[in-house]
């Protein structure tokens, strides 16, 4: 078959692969985009098409093939490295699976800021990222409580010691402060992963949740970039704060807030979850 009635050709079963997915008939879309992979296997779109048909019926192992062979094809393939990232959270592979996610959202912004794509990416990235805290915070809560009861363990059997030479009094003071002393410790130590109130610098000052992709105004105002656009557009051209006249040309990345807001949630991962 000549090469321009291939892609024809491939081009019909991709639109008629579109309208099975859109009646959720996933097995006749799947075989529409195999045909179409077939024609003209080295098209980025027919692979992520059939890679969210995979996603759609939970079959991870093909959403990773396909979403895999995508990439190569296109290495900026917005949707290839986003399902590549779910897919590898499927197999627990947290790392791999948010570096997957943060790629396809760097993409993403960059291709289309204001996207449907750009919001749920974020949202899957944030959900990655909780889970992976919770993973290692876990481990690292069980290993800190291991600890704490053998260094318990070894006060304690240093206080019995002590307690057959007859220094009762002064060693029971000793042990307590110590043991005082030992919790402290490991409450700082555990710090890290205790939810707490993330600082009102690093909110928007509309929605008070934690910045994604913070921008600043003339008047110095902070805020959500998704957030102030749509209030320019449905409520009107002027800083929700400041009442100032406001343009969308006048926004400014808060790269100093943006830089603040991923150390922080580096070390409290607990916060993707806010």
């Amino acid at each position: 078959m000549a090469p321009s009635l291939a892609l024809s050709t491939a081009e019909k079963l991709r639109k008629d692969g579109n309208t099975y997915f859109k009646k959720d008939r996933f097995a006749a879309a799947i075989d529409a985009y195999t045909e179409a992979i077939t024609l003209c296997p080295n098209v980025p779109v027919y692979w992520t098409n059939r890679a969210l048909c995979h996603r759609k019926r939970n079959d991870w192992t093909k959403v990773e093939e396909d979403s895999r062979k995508a990439i190569q094809l296109d290495h900026n393939s917005v949707k290839g490295n986003y399902m590549l990232g779910l897919a590898l959270l499927q197999k627990q592979e947290y790392a791999e699976g948010v570096k997957a996610l943060e790629r396809a959202l760097d993409l993403g912004r960059g291709a289309n800021p204001e996207g449907y794509m750009v919001e749920e990416i974020w949202q899957e990235l944030s959900k990655a990222k909780y889970m992976e805290w919770e993973d290692t915070s876990s481990k690292r809560s069980w290993e800190l409580q291991n600890l704490k009861e053998d260094c318990e363990t070894a006060l304690k059997e240093k206080h019995d010691a002590f307690q057959v030479e007859g220094f009762l009094d002064e060693v029971a003071t000793t042990y307590m402060k110590q043991l005082e002393a030992l919790g402290r410790v490991f409450e700082k130590a555990a710090e890290a992963d205790t939810p707490s109130e993330v600082p009102d610098y690093l909110c928007c000052k509309i929605t008070l949740d934690i910045f994604r992709d913070p921008v600043i105004t003339p008047s110095g105002v902070t805020y959500e970039r998704s957030v102030i656009r749509h209030h320019l557009e449905k409520v009107g051209k002027f800083d929700p704060i400041t009442r100032e006249p406001l343009d969308q040309s006048e926004l400014i990345p808060n790269f100093a807030i943006k830089e603040a807001v991923q150390a922080y949630i580096q070390q409290h991962g607990w916060a993707y979850g806010t």
